[in-house]
């Protein structure tokens, strides 16, 4: 891995305009395109995409040519009053990895492999994961965060059974003696600070303490984004 060069962050497709009609069934949006015509798009995002899904708002598109695909429209981001705001959830772990290989998160250097979606625990897949020539290794769980009220980053904004079980599978880790890295990329630019979601999920906030206890390092970065690239910012602090 070079620690050197810079990694100049994901690049959009060719982006385009339209107004949130609705969003439904999770993965669904209605898109009125700015010529007047009403396109369904496909909404990769699991979550309740709480305070990010307001009809009304200015979204953006990507189009795929592909003839296979059912819905060729996806919704990558939308212009919150405070922010534009990245709907695509595919895109942090690709970020996040670009970043680590590129050497711009310093709290995660001094690695020479790093593998996406490996299997661990019981029937999990891990997002990142690092290994050095000393046989160390880091589990890293990359979270996707949207949430933002009143400066502050919130992360899950639904309940999360399987977030919960992400967090003990990476205790189990570091009782073998890994490292392990919960990463919340906040994929907006308006959070002054990071925190669990404790009046969305409790249970969660509980269990990341617990995880933090046992020697979890808890990370928060944000990131810039426009209508042309998302790139990785700088860390947000944590307050668990």
């Amino acid at each position: 891995m070079t620690g050197s060069a810079r990694s100049g962050g994901l690049a959009w497709p060719s982006l385009i305009e339209g107004t949130l009609v609705r969003r439904y069934k999770r993965f669904l949006a209605d898109v009125r395109l700015r010529n007047g015509r009403q396109v369904t798009a496909h909404c990769p995002n699991s979550g309740s995409m709480k305070a990010c899904c307001e009809p009304g708002r200015p979204v953006y598109l990507s189009k795929s040519d592909n003839p296979r695909r059912r819905l060729k429209y996806t919704w990558e981001m939308i212009a919150m009053p405070s922010s534009l705001v990245g709907v695509n959830a595919l895109a942090p772990n690709r970020l996040v990895k670009q970043s680590v290989i590129a050497g711009e998160i310093p709290c995660l250097t001094g690695y020479e492999t790093v593998r996406s979606e490996v299997r661990y625990g019981v029937n999990s897949r891990i997002d990142l994961l690092l290994e050095n020539l000393r046989g160390e290794r880091c589990f890293i769980e990359v979270k996707n965060c949207t949430l933002v009220e009143r400066g502050a980053a919130y992360f899950p904004d639904a309940v999360t059974a399987r977030g919960s079980k992400h967090l003990v599978e990476l205790q189990a880790q570091l009782r073998l003696g890994h490292r392990a890295v919960n990463f919340f990329l906040i994929q907006r630019m308006d959070a002054k600070i990071f925190r669990p979601a404790d009046h969305i999920d409790p249970g969660y906030g509980k269990e990341l303490r617990k995880a933090a206890r046992n020697g979890l390092e808890i990370v928060a970065y944000d990131v810039r984004l426009d209508l042309n690239r998302i790139m990785l910012n700088g860390p947000v602090p944590c307050e668990l």
